[in-house]
């Protein structure tokens, strides 16, 4: 004889289990490690005369990113190390810290690659890539009535 349990499929105990259990459980689940990295995220826009790639990257500088094309592939990365030291009469005390990422993205056909621009501003990474004109032409688009 077996023993079944009956559940409900309401999405509370699935609900309940991932924000309350899990996170328990996968302390050392390198899977979940990676969700929870430094890696900033990236919105990928197409408008009509470029593509704009933001990158929401607070606490850094300009100086910090490098931003390399070779080929067909965009790679942005940034390197950042802290060593602060703090002496007092009785104490010493060092902390070091070190972060990096690094992310890369294919680069359509139609993009200007010798006229890619970035700009660094309140935290956020804003990459500007151009399209070739044949592009933008295109991308134009017309309505037509229905007759």
């Amino acid at each position: 004889m077996s023993t079944q349990l009956a559940r409900r499929n309401d999405g509370f105990p699935s609900l309940f289990n991932d924000f309350l259990l899990r996170p328990f459980d996968n302390w050392f689940d390198p899977a979940f490690s990676l969700r929870l990295s430094d890696t900033p995220l990236v919105n990928i826009s197409e408008r009509k005369n470029d593509y704009l790639v933001t990158m929401a990257a607070p606490g850094l500088k300009k100086e910090d990113f490098k931003i390399d094309v070779e080929g067909n592939m965009l790679s942005i990365s940034s390197e950042k190390e802290e060593d602060k030291e703090k002496s007092d009469e009785k104490f010493s005390r060092r902390e070091y810290s070190y972060s990096s990422f690094c992310r890369s993205f294919t680069l359509p056909e139609e993009v200007l690659k010798d006229k890619i621009d970035a700009s660094y501003k309140d935290g956020v990474l804003q990459i500007t890539m151009p399209k070739k004109e044949e592009a933008k032409k295109a991308a134009i688009t017309k309505k037509i009535m229905v007759k």
